[in-house]
């Protein structure tokens, strides 16, 4: 008899609903506010922050009306479904992402769309706010693969995977075509099997007893995940 694969659970998982993510240095709110379109596009707009769209399908946006048409229209989606990331002790959002690509029948879901400003670049919360929506993804709404997929010449983005835990799979040439130029797309995988370990190394890094007193991180992620 020909093998075909191991026995799965054919249960669907879940749509993601309006909640909110709460963190220790961040809050994942869903987009449903005008004050946090207000705060994204000051945190994204001007000549010197125009580098943070190179590799997004959109924007650079030329004025707050335009961005805000585009974030209402994000706010009404069910897939993509946006989040704004709200840095706790100040209140403002400071990043969004999203999940998108849904597919609950196989229980695969993507993250994407991740937007970071200058206040939450290579911060704590930056890291804390992927770790809540891979948190929610597995353990909430039951996906069995989280992906992470990116433009292959954006390799700042294939390292935060790398670093973030999930696998590299390859990479799919000549799969789109984003304003005007052609994006061969790299694709990363973390697996509900896999998820354990890299819940366990999130938590150990994001617990302020690995930063000292200057903030510095003590133990690196990626050496958390073996990289």
């Amino acid at each position: 008899m020909t093998e075909l694969g191991i026995p799965v659970d054919p249960a669907p998982a879940l749509q993601p609903q309006p909640v909110v993510l709460s963190g220790r240095v961040v809050t994942l709110r869903p987009f449903d506010l005008p004050s946090q379109a207000e705060a994204l596009y000051q945190g994204t707009y001007g000549s010197e922050r125009e580098d943070l769209w190179r590799y997004m399908s959109e924007g650079p946006f030329a004025s707050q009306d335009e961005f805000s048409a585009a974030f209402n229209k994000k706010q009404r989606s069910a897939d993509p479904f946006f989040f704004a990331i709200v840095h706790n002790a100040t209140g403002v959002p400071v990043g969004q992402a999203s999940y998108l690509r849904i597919g609950p029948t196989h229980r695969v879901i993507e993250v994407g769309n991740i937007m970071f400003t200058s206040a939450l670049q290579r911060s704590c919360g930056a890291t804390e706010a992927m770790y809540l929506m891979a948190r929610h993804a597995f353990e909430d709404l039951g996906y069995r693969r989280y992906e992470w997929k990116c433009n292959a010449l954006n390799e700042p983005s294939r390292r935060a995977a790398l670093r973030l835990g999930f696998v590299f799979e390859g990479v799919f040439r000549q799969h789109m075509i984003i304003k005007g130029r052609n994006r061969d797309t790299a694709w990363f995988s973390m697996l509900d099997s896999e998820w354990p370990r890299r819940r366990a190394s999130f938590e150990q890094w994001l617990a302020p007893s690995n930063f000292d007193q200057t903030d510095r991180q003590k133990l690196s992620l990626s050496s958390l995940n073996g990289h």
